[in-house]
């Protein structure tokens, strides 16, 4: 087959210009980079970049120093990129001392490309000694990459089935300090925690000395839920900035930033921030603080309503993508565990909230539903370390999953026990409601 030219029309637009580009690499397979060669040094980053792709097309070792030029000439990150792709698409010997030199380049986006490309050559010596240097890099994505590829810890091996549930686990409710429970179970437990942290000294049941308090307790907890949680599974946490009262007009309130403080927390113990969804209430359902400034509209003063919490999704950090996740299921599970019908698409959800005669900060059972089915399959394990009225357990089990919760306070406790009573709760007679001591005899019992 002949070698064909790309045929540059001076008076295209620009999409045109890379339509032509793209229907030219794809219907063709051989063709005259040389014809290209002007288009890498257009105005517009979107020409060059698809004139970049296309030239590389060619995986030839001919193109090599024009690809160099550009990865160091070029303003463009995106440009550059493609360029570093290019070369570490010929996957050849010869390229490699070009990309270990692109590793001493500022842009750490360019930096990584450089070392995808050498990384096909993992094993080489001189490959292996580039990239080792890396380690202490000060860009977190390339640090991240270097410590995966050459200085990971072993991976403890556990012969529990990712998919295994401990049965002393199933559809369980345990009165007791959440941090007595999670310090004597078993390592990889959990498949999901979803959880609201009682309020900052904003209830009865959730007084503490100070703020730090409150923060280190948080801590505690989240590093055990850590501890217990399947690799590379899920943690939901819905908080929001609380406001504690000034004790006189003399004197201000103070309003803690709750979420922002304890993602620090959660991500230094070993989760990555994976997602920030907003639970929008309507306005007549929350406390009214702009009621002063709708009178007086005096500028300083302005305090809106606050109609939003969050719910920060967090994943225990593994080297393995989702996909490992998933294929830990067998495909009936899989395919049962689908999420039917209309879905949300975006990160705001509109759910009005809930509460009863017992408990004032009731988990709304559509919120359950949407965290359970998006992060769990059927027959995992959900938890929750606050259970207050149960909520979420009941979800968990009406979506044929196990739920498990710890409940400090009696009366939430009772509470929940009373749905049993009455046929609620976990299913019909399923859920057995006990004390640490209880508890702690039959983990005892099973482990022998």
């Amino acid at each position: 087959m002949l070698s064909q030219s790309f045929q540059y029309r001076p008076n295209a637009t620009v999409p045109e210009l890379i339509a032509d580009l793209e229907q030219f690499g794809a219907q063709n397979d051989t063709f005259n980079g040389a014809s290209l060669m002007p288009l890498t040094f257009y105005p517009n980053e979107a020409v060059r970049v698809q004139a970049v792709k296309t030239l590389g097309k060619l995986k030839s070792l001919e193109y090599l120093d024009t690809f160099i030029r550009i990865a160091e000439q070029d303003n463009s990150t995106m440009v550059k990129r493609e360029a570093i792709s290019s070369i570490g698409r010929m996957r050849k010997p010869e390229t490699i001392g070009k990309l270990i030199e692109m590793l001493k380049q500022n842009d750490p986006k360019v930096i990584c490309q450089a070392i995808r490309g050498l990384l096909v050559f993992k094993g080489d010596e001189q490959v292996d000694n580039a990239l080792k240097a890396l380690v202490n890099h000060p860009n977190e994505m390339i640090n991240y990459i270097i410590k995966k590829e050459y200085f990971a810890a072993p991976k403890k091996k556990t012969s529990i089935p990712h998919t295994y549930v401990y049965p002393f686990l199933k559809n369980v409710v345990v009165n007791a300090d959440v941090l007595d429970v999670l310090k004597i179970l078993p390592e990889e437990s959990l498949h999901l925690t979803f959880t609201s942290p009682p309020y900052y000294n904003a209830r009865d049941y959730s007084i503490y000395p100070s703020y730090e308090a409150y923060l280190c307790f948080l801590k505690e907890v989240f590093e055990q839920v850590h501890r217990v949680t399947k690799e590379g599974r899920f943690l939901i946490v819905n908080t929001s900035p609380v406001i504690v009262p000034r004790i006189s007009r003399n004197h201000q309130s103070i309003r803690y930033p709750i979420p922002f403080d304890l993602h620090a927390i959660l991500v230094k113990i070993g989760w990555d921030f994976i997602d920030d969804i907003i639970w929008l209430k309507p306005e007549y359902s929350v406390k009214n603080r702009v009621g002063g400034f709708e009178q007086h509209r005096k500028p300083l003063a302005y305090k809106p309503n606050a109609v939003t919490e969050y719910l920060m999704v967090y994943r225990k950090h593994t080297d393995k993508l989702l996909d490992w996740n998933m294929h830990q299921y067998d495909w009936d599970t899989v395919k049962e565990s689908k999420v039917e019908g209309k879905f949300e698409t975006n990160n705001v959800w509109a759910i009005n909230p809930k509460s009863d005669k017992v408990h004032s900060a009731v988990f709304p059972e559509e919120l359950c539903k949407r965290v359970v089915e998006y992060y769990s399959y059927k027959g995992d394990l959900v938890f929750d370390p606050f259970g207050g009225s149960g909520t979420l357990g009941r979800t968990a089990r009406a979506l044929d999953r196990y739920a498990f919760l710890t409940e400090k306070e009696p009366t939430y406790f009772e509470y929940m026990k009373s749905f049993e009573i009455n046929g609620s709760a976990f299913g019909s007679g399923s859920a057995k409601f006990l004390n640490l001591e209880q508890f702690t005899n039959i983990l005892q019992h099973e482990e022998k």
